[in-house]
């Protein structure tokens, strides 16, 4: 270990494995006092010293206790050793996929004088870390290792493969950072497989990890009443165990991280201030990213095969847009990391899949209502779908409130739904000529299936309307809450319907379907962000249909409308203005100079 820091960290990550080990140790010895106990009453027994009925009794006590309780310690111990540990759902790098990748990883772990992982697998997520697979169910039994000679006529030996951890990568980093900056990055991580070969700090990883699968064993549902008494002892069990140690675990880790920052100090330091630069800058395009592109599109029952391309323009137009940009042009002609990959497309496919399960809760595999799309299929097959379906749900929520297609009855039935429909039914008439809007003649559910809105949100009276914290008109509040009500319903319809099967990898039994989405992106949408999104959906489909405008994709903010080929601005203020206050006028406005007709009827899906 070189360095003082290293050295130091060393240490202290050793001193707290060992304590770790202690406790599993108290735990043995617990378990082992009362069989101690009862071996020294016999002792006593068969020496002449501890006679009568009294030692007898307390003989036949003491060994039923302690039978009792090594039969709980063996189960207890049972069930750490064979739980499974979790493992982050990641798409695993053969080497023959990746051979570039392998070796740029082997060479890194060379010259920090650290054994080389055992395997490579991506991760949609801005982070890289090792994780420890070496439990059975992560690393079956193999043969003999590939550098092993075959003897003819040899049976071979089985033994069980103690692989060292398998290194994960964050996927945007492939594709958004050169070579060099990669290998930066991986610098300190790679480090830290020379601390897991240290054979206290594994044990002590493994006893940590076994009490916690214990725990997710003792909380799993579906159990009978005895089942359930036996389990919530084992929990108990656990998690004191758990307590006890750990701090020790904690700090413990702490000391494997700094150890290994020290180690690789030395490696490639310059580079990687430089390559952490573009850590935050990957961080913030990819949220944008999946926030703002992608989750619109898996709404759709789309999924953008190509997310790490997507992420690489993404920042690219972030880098232009925060003037960050210097140097820019000399830094994109360098390898980028991607490039160490055979099949780069194939790889970026398979983790925008599982970007999808994971965010959304995406099938595992591709079907009718789950179809890939490419960015040039972008604008059509998602942002125009989008609107119009939008479009079609608030007039479908118009119809069941009973608003006819036109306020004005000089004015003749267009044919069709129209912008102005909306526009006359959302703006705020006279307090003497108000009408008296009906009540929904569908009922709307207000039940919340926690995609959109609070209770409030899905209420479906105007007295429920107007607890909503929202500013809004009677009629926008009570339009928002059955916007609300329909989309819970069809969401409810669509999670009845059997998602598809499950993946098929080594990583697929390492999380259930009924856990997904893992990461919700974003949190329920209020009624009035319900009402804003169908209101502008509606206003871009009747631009697209009367204003010769287009659908279009921004990478940084999603599907934007695109009116002579120019992104339209301004839009939003304009809206809330209309739902807050029932004033049209500055939409009406925006839309005569826009040359977008609002009586002209519209498609809808």
């Amino acid at each position: 270990m070189t360095g003082t820091g290293g050295e130091l960290g060393a240490r202290a990550a050793r001193s707290r494995a060992l304590a770790v080990l202690r406790v599993r140790s108290r735990a043995l010895a617990v378990a082992l006092l009362p069989a101690a106990a009862e071996v020294i009453l016999l002792t006593g027994a068969a020496t002449g010293q501890f006679t009568g009925r009294g030692w007898d009794t307390a003989r036949w006590v003491v060994g039923v206790l302690a039978v009792l309780v090594l039969l709980a310690a063996a189960g207890i111990a049972l069930v750490v050793a064979r739980a499974r540990p979790a493992a982050s759902p990641t798409v695993p790098v053969s080497e023959r996929s990746a051979p570039d990748l392998y070796r740029m990883v082997r060479d890194l772990a060379d010259r920090l004088d650290v054994p080389a992982p055992s395997a490579i697998a991506l991760t949609p997520d801005c982070d890289s870390w090792l994780e420890d697979r070496t439990h059975p169910a992560h690393a079956p039994p193999v043969t003999r290792a590939h550098d092993e000679p075959v003897v003819p006529g040899a049976r071979p030996e089985r033994r069980l493969a103690v692989p060292a951890p398998v290194l994960v990568i964050g996927s945007p980093f492939l594709w958004w950072m050169r070579v060099a900056e990669l290998r930066a990055v991986l610098a300190p991580v790679v480090a830290g497989t020379g601390p897991s070969a240290q054979p206290d700090i594994a044990a002590a990883r493994r006893f940590v990890r076994g009490l916690d699968a214990a725990v997710a064993v003792a909380d799993a549902p579906g159990r009978g009443p005895l089942a359930r008494g036996v389990y919530a002892a084992l929990g108990r069990v656990a998690r004191l165990l758990l307590r006890g140690c750990r701090e020790h675990a904690a700090l413990m880790e702490r000391g494997v991280a700094t150890a290994a920052a020290e180690r690789a100090h030395a490696v490639d330091y310059g580079p990687r201030i430089a390559a952490q630069e573009q850590v935050g800058l990957a961080y913030a395009g990819w949220d944008r990213l999946l926030t703002k592109v992608a989750l619109p599109a898996w709404r759709m029952g789309r999924w953008p095969s190509r997310l790490d391309v997507g992420v690489a323009a993404a920042l690219t137009e972030l880098s232009r847009r925060d003037r960050l940009a210097d140097g820019f042009a000399a830094r994109l002609g360098e390898r980028p990391a991607c490039d160490l990959l055979e099949e780069p497309g194939a790889v970026d496919e398979a983790v925008s899949l599982l970007t999808a399960r994971l965010f959304h809760g995406g099938p595992a595999e591709s079907g009718p209502s789950w179809a890939p799309v490419d960015w040039q299929a972008y604008p059509e097959e998602v942002v125009d779908r989008t609107w119009r379906a939008e479009a079609a749900r608030l007039h479908r929520v118009l119809d069941s409130l009973g608003v006819s297609p036109s306020l004005d009855p000089a004015t003749p039935d267009p044919g069709g739904p129209t912008l102005a429909r909306v526009l006359d039914h959302l703006a705020e008439p006279a307090a003497d000529t108000t009408p008296t809007v009906p009540a929904p003649t569908a009922p709307l559910d207000n039940e919340d299936n926690g995609n959109n809105g609070s209770d409030e949100d899905n209420a479906n009276t105007p007295d429920r309307a107007d607890a909503d914290p929202d500013p809004a008109t009677e009629r926008s509040a009570l339009l928002a809450a059955g916007l609300s009500a329909a989309l819970a319903r069809e969401e409810r319809e669509e999670s009845a319907v059997p998602r598809g099967a499950r993946a098929q990898g080594p990583d697929s039994a390492l999380w259930e379907d009924g856990d997904l989405p893992l990461f919700p992106l974003q949190p329920p949408r209020t009624g009035r962000e319900l009402l804003a999104a169908h209101i502008t959906a509606m206003i871009c489909c009747a631009a697209v249909d009367t204003a010769g405008a287009a659908p279009g994709l921004d990478w940084l903010d999603g599907p934007t409308l695109l009116l002579d080929g120019e992104r339209a601005a301004d839009l939003t203020p304009k809206v809330l203005s209309l739902i807050e206050e029932g004033d049209p006028a500055p939409l009406r406005a925006w839309l005569a100079e826009s040359g977008i007709r609002p009586e002209k009827p519209v498609r809808l899906v």
